[in-house]
This record gives structure tokens, sequence and C-alpha cells, in this order.
């Protein structure tokens, strides 16, 4: 999936700022906008010894060989050890980490103080910001506070408002737009992703987000979930959590509880869409019964679900029983329909 040429007027302003740096930036937009990509192309244009006048790496230079075999010496990146290329854990062994650790952030400090080797930028990304622990936070915000000469931080994040208020404050933010449906559905089409506008819709307009969840068998349990929310007052909350639970486990880390939640929330603003007399934006399929579901429940109880839910979306990061979590979560659903 070609980033760049979904991002144009994104990766024109990013190049603008090539000649008057700051210590950081700040990607932020939607989950699945392809912010990450976005971020790693311009650090590769950043370290490439021989770029393109439009700023593109030239792929051929040192640099760029370094920077594709994942050595160059100017480039760290920040990550949980579970989007690592070797993320899933064997039997028996500890799962990988979701967030960034201190010992990560630690281990810059010999990359800080040394600085450039090709006589340059050096460049961290952290991807997502969100993601570090609070411990990393406030370790990355004391090298923000004075950071090194010819360092670049580069940070990517989907929810902000998660991030110290202190480390937004010391980065310039650069908003990643949605880009435009038919560009985006063109994109995927060309990607071989069948029924584009499906997954589209699902995703929020992010085309990243859409051709994961296309490519990653995803489609049944969306289904199965949608089904069952649309039962309404109907749903067996105790038989829905087993089912989902059940996936979740079979999942091994691809699918988690978060994302359920998530789900939930996009279902949620649906219904407060059709309430307002507005076109949907995720369930497409669903739209007549979801039209019925509407009618039947007050806007203000569902204004008031949602709310819960960004709670609950925090805690399914460490539930303590992932079953008893989803029957809460879904007995609180069916509490819509209440009189």
């Amino acid at each position: 999936m070609n980033i760049l040429e979904l991002h144009k007027t994104n990766w024109e302003n990013l190049q603008a700022r090539r000649q008057q740096l700051p210590h950081a930036l700040l990607l932020i937009g939607q989950k699945g906008l392809g912010k990450y990509a976005l971020a790693r192309e311009f650090a590769a244009s950043l370290l490439c010894e021989n770029a393109a006048a439009d700023g593109h790496a030239c792929g051929q230079c040192m640099a760029c060989n370094w920077f594709s075999q994942g050595n160059h010496p100017d480039f760290r990146l920040l990550q949980p050890d579970a989007l690592g290329e070797e993320a899933e854990a064997e039997e028996g062994k500890k799962k990988p980490s979701q967030q960034i650790t201190i010992d990560q952030v630690r281990s810059l400090d010999e990359f800080l103080g040394v600085g450039s080797h090709r006589g340059g930028l050096s460049i961290v990304l952290v991807n997502p910001a969100e993601a570090m622990n609070r411990n990393a936070a406030n370790s990355i915000l004391k090298i923000l506070e004075e950071p090194p000469a010819s360092i670049l931080f580069l940070l990517v994040s989907s929810e902000p408002s998660r991030l110290l208020p202190t480390i937004r404050s010391r980065c310039q933010a650069v908003p990643i737009d949605v880009p435009a449906q038919a560009a985006a559905i063109q994109v995927l089409r060309a990607a071989g992703i069948d029924d584009a506008e499906r997954w589209l819709a699902l995703s929020g307009g992010s085309p990243r987000f859409a051709a994961e969840m296309a490519t990653s068998g995803q489609g049944s349990w969306l289904d199965l979930m949608a089904n069952r929310l649309a039962s309404g007052k109907n749903i067996d909350p105790i038989g829905v959590a087993g089912e989902l639970e059940k996936i979740v486990k079979d999942s091994k880390g691809r699918l988690q509880l978060k994302q359920v939640i998530e789900v939930l929330q996009k279902w949620l603003v649906d219904l407060t869409l059709l309430q307002n007399n507005l076109p949907i934006r995720y369930f497409l399929s669903q739209q007549n019964k979801m039209q019925t579901l509407a009618d039947m429940i007050s806007a203000v109880r569902v204004i008031q679900l949602y709310r819960t839910m960004n709670q609950r979306r925090q805690e399914a990061e460490q539930p303590l029983n992932g079953r008893l979590f989803l029957e809460g979560v879904f007995l609180d659903y069916r509490a819509l329909f209440s009189r």
C-alpha cells in the first residue's frame, strides 16, 4: 500500500519542515491511517544521502541500505515488544509486552550521548507513543526537556490524550488527515481487498486499518458481534461473552479485548447518527436493523454508555477476568433497552 500516495499533502508539510526541524514532532490521527509508515518514510528521507527533490529517499545509497536492513547507526525505534517481528510468545513463555518500558528508553543513553555517526541527524521513532508506561514517559520527558543537539524525536500516536500534557507541549503536532474515500477505496482494491467499501467503513476511513482487518480474518468475529448487537434487548450477554472470549483466546494475542470495546463504541456512534437522521458511518450492511434499535432507545443513554465504554477500554488492557469483563459489557448494552 502506497501511504505517500494517500498522504501527499501531509508528506509535503513534513518536507517543508526539513530546513528548520524542532527537536520533536508528534504525528497524530486516528488508528490505521499509516502514521507509522509515514514517519518511517520521513526518517528515511532525512537520513538519505541522496534524497530526491520531493524528499523521497533514493533507496540506493549506503544510508538507505542500512535503514532498510534495520541497522542504521543514527536511527532507533522504540515500540512494544508485541509489535516486533518475532512477537508471538512460545508455549509456556511470557507474552511480549504491550508497553514501551523504561529499559527501552534507557537503552538510548549511549545513542543520545555519542552524536551522529554520519555527521548529520540522529532520529528516535516512538510508536505508538501512548504505549509508553509511566516510567518510560517520564524518562522521555526528561530528554525532551533538555534535548541533545542534532536529535529528532518522531512520536506517533492515535490517542494523544493518553500522553503526558508535558510531553505534548514539547512536541510540534503534525495532524495526519483521513484520506479521500475514493482514493482509499482505489488503493484497497489495487491491493486485492474485496468489498473495500465495507472494510473502509468499519475502519472509520483508515485504509491501513481496513487492509489489516480484511486480510487478518477478522470478518467472522465482526459479523458475529454485529449480529448479536442487532438483537437489541434479546441479546444474551453471557452467551456473547463466551463466544468472544473463546475467539480472543484462540487468536493468541491478535485480537484483544480493547478491540471488542472499540467495535461496540462504533456501533453506538452509528445509533447516535441514526437518532439524528444522519447516515451511519461504520456498519453499512446493518442500517435497517440499527434504525429499528435507534427508535427504541434514549439518545442520552446511548451517549452515557459510550462514555462508560471509554473507561471500559482502559480496563480492557489488564482485565482481572476476560469472561466476566465481557459479560459486564454486554449486560450494560442490554440495559439500554430496559424501560
